[in-house]
């Protein structure tokens, strides 16, 4: 199975454009942007079986330097920086490594609330108006 079997092509191209150059990448807009946030729970966990390299049930800080490249292989390698940033995101026990029950949907489920509580601040906003 290929991530362009749950996400489509052109919203992983327009997350990826968005975080071409070093030190740009935030998994909170590329989540959003490659459509990741508005997946069911079964979707992410079909999306963490293909980011999880080894199907060692853990994605670890060496698979996270390649992240962006499953979703596109001519996609650029995070910074050290980037996937440190990405793993202390979800990892809650400080083991460097996310596991698929529990931490990378926690993930998901985070920005997912994220993104419902801006758009009913800008509903309140724009009926108060």
């Amino acid at each position: 199975m290929s991530l362009t079997s749950i996400l489509s092509a052109e919203a992983i191209d327009k997350a990826l454009k968005e975080c071409q150059a070093p030190e740009s990448f935030d998994h909170k807009k590329f989540f959003q942007s490659c459509g990741l946030s508005s997946k069911t729970a079964q979707e992410v966990k079909e999306v963490f079986r293909i980011l999880d390299d080894d199907n060692s049930g853990y994605i670890e800080e060496a698979e996270f330097k390649f992240f962006l490249q499953r979703f596109k292989p001519d996609a650029r390698i995070l910074t050290d920086k980037e996937a440190k940033s990405l793993i202390s995101a979800a990892d809650n026990d400080s083991d460097g490594k996310i596991g698929a029950e529990g931490q990378f949907s926690s993930l998901i489920i985070i920005i997912i609330t994220i993104i419902s509580i801006r758009v009913v601040v800008i509903v309140v906003v724009v009926a108060a108006v």
